[in-house]
């Protein structure tokens, strides 16, 4: 009944509030115009029809253009498809305002459970010591990546916050005048961003957003959890990666990072000036007039020069003082509001959110081979060493590094980057900038080699005020995490380091890599059963593990949902705080609105708490684990062998999208790390990777493997055991789900064509056999008669989504058949082929 109304409301006010608005587009003002609005719909329904009837884009386009648009010239239908792409883009944006529009009015039929639910439950099952008690601890850590899938600008940002706004109040004419505007404003990058740009992006919803949004979650928590000396101020804590995370980013440097670590912090300093602005205006009182004017001051100061830094004691001392005054002098007037911003300035401090390190093991190999080379502990390679000697010069050797010593520049840069950290935390305060996480980590020396190198750069015989973070992201890193971390906590010096960081080890798990390397059940499978190791062996040696989730948007990259996904975590995993990356379009998408953010915040809240005081905790038994290994191999055996094919790479190299991500000025990251001239998948970033079977509707990383190993248990006689499966363990229905909105996101018939490719048909068929093969043994399994039929908003959501970017698909796919005839305005079509990628990538909102 519940699904009913939410999507009878979701009609109201989605879908024909969308087709009303989307009229007005008729009236857009671009060169040219006249007609495109008006045939937009003539080829979505020519690409249905065509598609169904199995003929390939260029027949259809070509049809489509004889008939309909009476275009005749090939640079005429050239500039057609460019103005029917920026279009279809802006109906996107269109849509993405109607939707988040119509978030609060769909949630009044929501089944996930708010903060406000969950306290009435407390409240019903007298377990608020229980709850106050956990909620004073526990913490959720949203990590805010700059991913290239989130390339909208601050001018692109305001016109969708203004749409929001007019669409709440049905102001058609405004409506009708903000789309011009729209209309006349650019969507996309003139240049590759950088990626200060990216960092500027990012503060700009972390100050016109997330500033008040986390206030707002706080307070409201404070004053309903029934403990009056409610103080956890972490509960719910931002990261940033932007301008810290280099791993594969040649363009993040030292500089960088220095610079967006003081955008972050005078951005900071303008919501505080801002907030203390308003509250001068009701507290006029004498004793307090002079604290506020020197603090206004002070924080003027800051917002505009770098070098003038406010401390956090210089911030709340004099709040304080003047709290002080209110209650003693002036009956408390106006004491809710003060308080309000002190718990701000109490949860942001001078930092406004974490600044992440990130850098791949294999530099700070090559960094401390040149390092041992240069002081003569080796003659040229680490490997002269054996384990022992090098880990004593790594963690008893005194080296001092000067970055000017060098002459590589990504070894000049680590070094200098590593030793300006101190003086970052000396201006943000430690919370501004303490981890440095490492990718693909596989042993131990991932970890030991930046204890080293911290060391050398100034931190030998005192406190490393960071946490060392290694990321296990492929099989073999999984399969090797608890010997590894068994053998540095058996070390003094780590373990004195990790005394100094109250006992905690933070340890990030990746899904992206995990996935590529995988494929989907056996990389998540892997993943909870690292958990559960990591968990135990930290648990054994007094150490408190906290996990870091390394989410992507789509279920290939381990997004999905992300409630569901840590309401089904086992009880045999350390549940001390959720750690997730938030990366591309679920920036915006999920967490992108004020409303959207501490909806979503209180999900992560309520399910890490949910697992501890609710309801039974989630077991595995083991004859269940039994069943999901079994799966998980076939899978991986089918994945293995589809990764292995001779025309794998080949397939994603000229069939798909994959080389014009490069091409897109989407983000400053490039598609793969290194430079080899071959390109292997090793050295292929999951965003591209997972992307490019998005671009194809295809999505082949989110299920792949999963419908022949159910049909191997089936054609044993062992169907039940899977029903009960699905039915009984939380986690494997979670992962179940997540393959069916992939699954939900697949069109074949766009690529049907190629099934009479040559050189690429039979490996084509294969994908579209384990497609329908998936499809069916999901629906079998879950007793489901449609993809995502407990969803049905959501699915609704994907229809009218797809069916807006259809035509732009078919463009893309026309584009890239002419490019293969080899014809003369092969740019022109390469242009159109890289130009068609953003409309794609915002409709599916987690597609990369």
């Amino acid at each position: 009944m519940q699904q009913l109304e939410r999507l009878n409301e979701f009609k109201k006010s989605v879908n024909n509030k969308f087709n009303v608005y989307n009229s007005l587009f008729l009236n857009l003002p671009y060169r040219n115009i006249e007609n495109v609005g008006m045939l937009i719909p003539l080829l979505l329904d020519q690409c249905k029809k065509g598609f169904k009837a199995g003929q390939n884009p260029q027949e259809i386009l070509e049809a489509f253009f004889q008939n309909y648009a009476n275009i005749e010239s090939e640079e005429e239908r050239i500039d057609f498809m460019f103005r029917i792409i920026q279009y279809v883009e802006r109906q996107v944006v269109l849509y993405d305002s109607v939707e988040d529009a119509a978030f609060p009015k769909l949630q009044q039929h929501r089944r996930s459970l708010s903060i406000k639910d969950y306290f009435e439950l407390v409240d019903k099952n007298k377990s608020w010591d229980k709850v106050s008690k956990k909620l004073s601890t526990f913490s959720a850590r949203i990590v805010l990546t700059a991913h290239p899938t989130q390339f909208y600008t601050p001018a692109v940002l305001d016109i969708i916050s203004d749409l929001r706004s007019l669409i709440l109040e049905d102001r058609i004419d405004d409506i009708d005048i903000t789309l011009q505007q729209l209309g006349l404003t650019s969507l996309i990058n003139a240049k590759k961003p950088t990626p200060l740009d990216e960092a500027k992006n990012i503060i700009y919803i972390l100050r016109h957003v997330y500033y008040d949004a986390v206030g707002d979650l706080y307070a409201y928590i404070k004053e309903n959890i029934h403990k009056e000396d409610f103080e956890n101020h972490n509960i719910v804590k931002l990261g940033f990666w932007p301008g810290g995370d280099r791993d594969g980013n040649p363009f993040v440097t030292a500089d960088i990072t220095k610079d967006v670590a003081d955008e972050l912090r005078v951005n900071l300093m303008k919501c505080y000036y801002n907030d203390l602005k308003q509250l001068q205006k009701k507290l006029t009182f004498k004793d307090v007039h002079e604290l506020i004017k020197k603090l206004r001051g002070n924080l003027y100061m800051a917002m505009f020069d770098t070098k003038k830094t406010v401390t956090f004691n210089a911030i709340i001392e004099p709040l304080l003082e003047i709290r002080t005054l209110l209650v003693e002098k002036y009956h408390s007037l106006y004491l809710k509001e003060l308080d309000y911003f002190i718990d701000k300035v109490k949860i942001f401090k001078t930092h406004f959110a974490t600044l992440d390190i990130r850098q791949d093991n294999s530099i700070h190999k090559k960094v401390v081979e040149a390092v041992l080379k240069n002081n003569k502990f080796i003659k040229e390679s680490i490997e002269e060493l054996s384990e022992e000697a090098l880990i004593d010069i790594l963690i008893h050797k005194n080296i001092e590094l000067n970055a000017k010593d060098y002459e590589e520049d990504i070894i000049k840069d680590t070094i200098t980057n590593i030793s300006q950290l101190q003086r970052i935390q000396d201006t943000n305060g430690e919370d501004g900038c303490n981890r440095y996480i490492i990718s693909n980590s596989e042993d131990i020396f991932a970890i030991l080699f930046v204890y080293g190198l911290f060391r050398w750069c100034g931190w030998s015989g005192k406190e490393i005020t960071f946490d060392i973070v290694p990321l296990f992201e492929t099989m073999k890193g999984m399969e090797a995490a608890e010997e590894t971390m068994q053998t540095l906590f058996d070390l003094p010096e780590y373990r004195q380091h990790l005394e100094s960081r109250n006992n905690n080890q933070t340890i990030m798990l990746g899904f992206s890599d995990g996935t590529k390397d995988g494929g989907y059940l056996k990389a998540n499978w892997s993943i909870l059963k690292t958990k559960e190791t990591l968990s135990k062996v930290s648990d054994k040696n007094g150490i408190k593990a906290i996990f870091f989730d390394g989410r992507g948007g789509p279920p290939a990259r381990g997004g999905g949902k992300t409630h569901r996904f840590y309401a089904a975590q086992t009880k045999n995993i350390a549940n001390n705080e959720i750690q997730l990356t938030i990366q591309g379009q679920t920036i915006t998408s999920t967490y992108g609105t004020k409303e959207q953010f501490i909806h979503n915040s209180e999900q992560l809240l309520t399910a890490g708490l949910s697992n501890n005081l609710f309801g039974k905790e989630n077991v595995i038994s083991r004859q269940d684990r039994k069943l999901i290994e079994e799966l998980s191999d076939l899978s991986f055996e089918k994945y293995d062998a589809l990764k292995n094919h001779e025309m794998f790479i080949s397939y994603l190299e000229n069939r798909s999208t994959l080389k014009y991500y490069q091409k897109a000025n989407i983000g400053s990251r490039p598609g793969k790390r290194g430079n080899k001239k071959k390109l292997e998948l090793t050295d292929l970033r999951a965003i591209s990777f997972v992307g490019s079977w998005s671009q194809l509707k295809q999505n082949v990383p989110g299920y792949f493997g999963i419908g022949t190993a159910i049909k191997t248990f089936k054609d044993a006689g062992r169907l039940r055991e899977l029903k009960k499966l699905y039915k009984d363990v939380p986690f494997f229905k979670a992962l179940m789900l997540n393959s069916m909105m992939s699954l939900s996101k697949c069109y074949f018939e766009l690529t049907s064509y190629m099934q009479q490719d040559e050189e690429y048909g039979e490996f084509w068929n294969i994908l579209h056999t384990e497609y329908k093969l998936s499809k069916e043994m999901l629906l079998l399994i879950s007793g489901s008669k449609v993809l995502m039929e407990n969803e049905a908003v959501s699915r609704e959501s994907i229809k009218i989504r797809e069916s807006i970017v259809l035509p732009l698909l078919a463009i893309q796919q026309y584009a890239l058949q002419k490019i293969g005839q080899k014809t003369s305005y092969k740019k022109e079509y390469e242009k159109i082929v890289t130009r068609s990628l953003y409309g794609n990538i915002n409709a599916s909102r987690n597609s990369a």
